[in-house]
């Protein structure tokens, strides 16, 4: 039976699920305060990788914290003010990275993933922007052996769950990428993956096919949820009472100031990245390479050549430090020398993050008329569309596509 639905967020998960929903018939309404695809969406490395199992905490991760905090041009940094408050959340940070739970986690974010492309297919098709999908690969670089052995753990996480992995020496990358200079003693190939050329421009004009199929975009600020004795009535916004009958939350790093008036408090971290984009960088890729040592992609985009990465812990309010943004510019002049960087653009973004990597997906445990959708961290764009498509069912009362329990918000009860 059609609903009519509300949802807060549009990013690309809420833009997504906003799309599926409507794909079923109901009457669908996206609040933001701001216009589709200009937060986390906007500027994240735009990788496709129904590969990524691999939960960020793994076993051994707190001992190599201390040397990331300690490199100044490491790929970790914490605001020490902001220790206190961050520090529930690296406790459970760090219990989820066991054996027995990151082997669950994986399998839970496989099942997600392996559905990207065909999940985003009939998106992208509707709204005629199967351009932006590149179905490429991509090419993952270590400048030492002992560095690869080192996330042994990672790839047979991955190679369990039945990735496809080709290894690559030296002139192996550079069949791949010819244009990377220097010297790597091992190479991977990942054929299964891909990227999205202009993250933005795929989640604004998603969005604004589903206006022109009847959806309602509303830019507001939400201030409160006004409650009923089954759930919510209505949103307050800084323009009016809004009326709500189903709501869906995919408020990205701010969906927690939600789900805690509802009754489900969630471990939800705004872990803040920062990306560099060239506009004229005079190097051509004709993919994305990863480099794990230093935690970064650079990914070829209709704007330029992006390079994206760091994890910052200093709250959501905080101002961007850019000179973590800096030192990615240092990576990329290292990585490819001759790069032309006269032309370029900072940025940073909140990555919702949950403590155990994986996304908040179900219903709200005290609210019927409450899905959530959020906490998606580094796959945010990667599991957009198949988010949306598991709330469509749930909503829907179809069997869902996978196991959705894993996902559940009972979880941190």
């Amino acid at each position: 039976m059609p609903k009519n639905i509300t949802i807060i967020g549009a990013g690309i998960v809420g833009v997504a699920t906003a799309c599926y929903l409507w794909r079923d018939g109901h009457d669908v309404t996206i609040v933001d305060m701001q216009p589709p695809g200009e937060y986390c969406s906007f500027g994240n490395a735009g990788i496709l990788s129904p590969g990524s199992c691999v939960p960020l905490a793994t076993p051994g991760i707190l001992w190599k914290v201390p040397g990331y905090l300690a490199d100044p041009l490491g790929p970790l940094t914490i605001n020490w003010s902001y220790l206190p408050r961050a520090l529930p959340w690296l406790m459970r940070f760090v219990a989820a990275s066991s054996a027995q739970r990151v082997e669950r986690i994986a399998d839970a974010l496989r099942l997600l993933l392996k559905q990207t492309f065909d999940a985003y297919e009939p998106l992208v098709k509707h709204a005629g922007v199967g351009d932006l999908i590149r179905r490429t690969g991509y090419v993952v670089v270590y400048e030492k052996r002992a560095a690869y052995a080192g996330d042994a753990i990672a790839w047979k996480l991955r190679r369990d769950r039945g990735v496809i992995i080709e290894e690559l020496d030296n002139a192996g990358i550079r069949h791949y990428l010819p244009q990377l200079p220097g010297s790597y003693e091992v190479g991977l190939y990942l054929p299964e993956q891909g990227y999205v050329a202009n993250p933005e421009r795929l989640t604004k004009t998603l969005a604004a096919q589903l206006q022109r199929d009847g959806g309602r975009i509303l830019q507001r600020k939400v201030l409160d949820i006004e409650m009923g004795p089954s759930g919510p009535v209505a949103l307050a916004t800084d323009a009016g009472r809004l009326p709500v009958e189903t709501l869906v939350i995919c408020a990205g790093a701010h969906s927690n100031e939600f789900t805690s008036k509802l009754g489900d408090r969630v471990p939800l971290e705004a872990e803040r990245g920062y990306h560099v984009t060239f506009s004229d960088p005079r190097i051509e890729l004709p993919m994305p390479v990863f480099a794990p040592e230093h935690k970064f992609f650079v990914t070829p985009m209709e704007m330029g050549l992006r390079i994206a990465g760091q994890t910052e812990f200093a709250g959501v309010d905080a101002e961007p430090d850019y000179a973590r943004a800096d030192v990615l510019i240092r990576k990329m002049r290292r990585m490819f020398p001759d790069i032309s960087t006269v032309d370029h653009t900072k940025w940073m973004g909140r990555r919702p993050s949950m403590p155990d990597s994986l996304p908040v997906i179900g219903p709200a445990s005290k609210a019927p008329n409450v899905w959530y959708a959020f906490g998606h961290g580094h796959i945010g764009l990667c599991s957009g569309a198949p988010t949306g498509r598991l709330v469509a069912e749930m909503i829907a009362g179809r069997h869902t596509n996978i196991d959705v329990a894993p996902y559940s918000v009972t979880r941190f009860a």
